[in-house]
């Protein structure tokens, strides 16, 4: 028995090592999870898993068939900005007309809440100040009330110093209260403050019933990976990811949907996806999406069947019918459509539209899956072993089923590892690595549509409410967010529309601001965003200069590979600026900078022929008058940013004078070794850095 369990534990080990999770975006780098044997090796590797206390297992934080997933967007994040962005899609009772108008039946702090939420919005679009003002009134007296969701609202506004003064003690203390009435994106803003600081005790309870909340709004089949867009490409507008966004007005739309209305299927499909997921910039109408699929299924498209079983389980749109549901997903199953017999297996599991639950059929459906590549399925079998759902439970039979599934981006297994990781049933108890895995989970929860209707904003033309939109988002912890709003600041300044203390930003709020936003996404591997708070800091950009700091912040970049990061730490080192003087070390990072960008050939060419000079002639009138240009000539530094360069310095203009002196030197050289008639070169010092080819 020992033999074939350190066998099984062999092959366990083989299967996965490496685990990589949905990229974040094209800028920050994607997580990573990496599994060592030890991981595997989990707190009760040394009993039977049949001997696992059964209270582990049974309570409802390991219930994946719970009663959750009947819930609706409004239900599972209450509160949020829906009836304004999308009033035809919300079952809030404060839907639009509700919210401008007194109406009797609904809670007069909703009310007031939603009013100055609206009047919010409306300002950083009509640049009102007075509106604004009425606006955090409203919000504030609601708040004062008790209203939980106004108490977000206004601990966003604390937090961000937006029409009051930025105060964090008090932002925390409001998103506090906020969370304990139940608005989840409040426990969202605390959870990210709470890991930002490493601690990890806290945070991870709140992560884990946050993601808990996002999985229940995932489908029963499979669920598309829906990343949020990053509307910038270092300093330039991502022209290329904005142009597939644009909705309606997207050629790729307008072609598909004349596909689709000439009889295509598989485009009456696609159109369908597009309203039913509300996915490049295509506002959500769950009513077309279902016209759609259905116009689909009339010609035989199966992923069509497949969806208009999803939207009939979960009532997107119609009236929640489980039987109408079964039937489609049947069809769906019939015409090879694999990932269908996922939904089939969960309504036996769950005894909806089925005669009976039927724990047998279920697990035969997810086999079918799995036998034909299905994430889901894996996943789902998953689920089974580790609940002992009409199989013996087996933790590590789920755990292999789950590590198989998140190899292939099952986001609901990436929420059972965490769990492992979290209670150290499975895998070995890792608290960290527990939270940062419930955290990328729980940005797919419902709240994630801020991202949708920012991006809708910033594609019309409404900066400010793109930017406010982005703002909220960013508080919650989406580093993508964090990075758009920061670029909206330094790209449109006054235009961004942003809302200081009083009034717009001064140009002092509005670069701190950015710094702040860049900072943060820099924390979260965004190594555009560590390369900016470094320059900030270097050259005294909305904030004091600070070499050391400025040090510290393009290290972490280059840790990212960056190789403008590299160049920069190559020619501090030069000049001993934040570190210590070594030309050996800056030729080191220079050398680096080329090896991870070819591009920067000539850069890093004319910054070697610096490094020479400096060793040969280190106490010259050349070495003095290089070092001195920046200042020597500011109006001359000016043109070569605006003209030449977008970060705007001197650098440039310094290493090409220093090409020049280096010629000249090594002109020199040669006519005095003519004249003396050697006929071997002067051999340098073994602290001398050689010169470029």
């Amino acid at each position: 028995m020992r033999r074939r369990e350190n066998e099984f534990r062999n092959k366990f080990f083989l299967l996965v090592i490496f685990i990589s999770l949905f990229p974040l975006s094209t800028l920050a780098r994607p997580f990573v999870l990496v599994l060592s044997k030890e991981d595997l090796e989990d707190d009760t590797s040394s009993s039977s898993s049949s001997t696992i206390d059964d209270q582990d297992l049974s309570s409802t934080e390991w219930d994946e068939f719970g009663e959750s997933d009947n819930k609706t967007e409004d239900e599972l994040d209450p509160g949020s900005w829906r009836p304004i962005f999308e009033p035809n899609l919300s079952s809030s009772s404060s839907s639009s007309s509700s919210i401008t108008t007194s109406n009797n039946n609904t809670n007069p702090e909703e009310s007031r809440y939603y009013s100055g939420i609206r009047k919010m919005i409306h300002s950083v679009s009509s640049g009102d100040t007075g509106l604004m003002d009425e606006a955090a009134s409203e919000i504030e007296a609601s708040a004062m009330e008790g209203y939980a969701h106004a108490q977000s609202a206004l601990g966003f506004l604390y937090g961000s110093g937006q029409l009051k003064e930025k105060n964090v003690a008090k932002a925390f203390l409001y998103h506090h209260f906020a969370s304990e009435g139940g608005n989840v994106q409040s426990k969202m803003a605390i959870a990210y403050t709470y890991f930002r600081q490493s601690m990890h005790e806290k945070a991870v309870k709140l992560y884990a019933e946050l993601a808990e909340v996002a999985v229940s709004s995932f489908l029963i089949s499979r669920d598309p990976v829906i990343e949020p867009v990053r509307i910038h490409s270092g300093t330039e507008e991502n022209k290329e990811g904005l142009r597939k966004s644009r909705g309606e007005d997207d050629d790729d739309f307008q072609i598909t949907e004349y596909q689709a209305q000439k009889g295509n299927a598989g485009a009456m499909y696609k159109i369908g996806i597009f309203y039913y997921f509300g996915l490049r910039g295509v506002r959500r109408d769950h009513t077309k999406a279902l016209l759609w699929f259905l116009k689909a299924v009339e010609k035989g498209e199966p992923r069509s069947m497949e969806l208009l079983g999803e939207i009939y389980a979960r009532g997107a749109g119609v009236e929640r019918n489980f039987t109408k549901a079964f039937e489609w997903l049947t069809l769906a199953s019939k015409q090879q459509h694999f990932s269908a017999y996922n939904g089939m297996g969960y309504l036996y599991v769950k005894g909806y539209g089925v005669e009976k639950k039927n724990y047998t059929k279920a697990k035969e459906y997810f086999e079918k899956a799995a036998e034909n590549e299905e994430a889901g399925g894996h996943y789902n079998l998953g689920v089974l072993y580790l609940k002992g759902i009409g199989v013996k439970k087996d933790v590590r039979t789920a755990c292999k089923y789950f590590i198989t599934a998140a190899n292939a981006g099952q986001p609901k297994a990436f929420f059972q590892l965490a769990k492992m990781f979290h209670t150290g049933i499975g895998l070995k108890k890792n608290l960290g690595m527990a939270t940062a895995i419930y955290k990328l989970v729980a940005e797919r929860g419902p709240w994630s549509s801020l991202s949708r209707w920012a991006l809708e904003s910033y594609l019309k033309g409404e900066v400010g409410k793109a930017f406010i939109l982005y703002s909220r988002m960013a508080e919650l912890g989406y580093e993508i967010a964090q990075s758009n709003a920061a670029w909206i600041l330094d790209k449109y300044g006054e235009r961004s529309m942003c809302m200081g203390e009083s009034g717009f930003c001064t140009d002092t709020e509005r670069h701190q601001r950015a710094h702040s936003l860049w900072w943060h996404a820099s924390e979260q591997g965004n190594e555009h965003a560590s390369l900016l708070i470094g320059d900030a800091y270097y050259y005294g950009r909305g904030t004091e200069r600070d070499y050391d700091r400025a040090a510290e912040a393009y290290l972490h970049a280059r840790s990212q590979s960056n190789a403008q990061a590299m160049f920069n730490l190559g020619y501090m080192h030069e000049h001993g600026e934040g570190v210590p003087f070594d030309l050996h070390l800056a030729k080191r990072y220079y050398d680096q900078a080329l090896e991870n960008e070819p591009a920067a050939k000539l850069p890093v060419t004319l910054a070697l022929m610096s490094l020479w000079l400096r060793t040969n002639y280190a106490d010259s009138f050349w070495v003095r008058l290089i070092d001195s240009l920046p200042e020597l000539f500011p109006k001359v530094g000016a043109w070569v940013g605006d003209v030449v360069l977008d970060e705007g310095n001197a650098t440039i203009l310094t290493l090409f004078v220093c090409l020049l002196t280096v010629l000249y030197f090594r002109d020199r050289q040669r006519r005095h070794a003519a004249a003396a008639d050697i006929t071997l070169q002067p051999q340098p010092n073994e602290n001398d850095i050689p010169a470029p080819n």
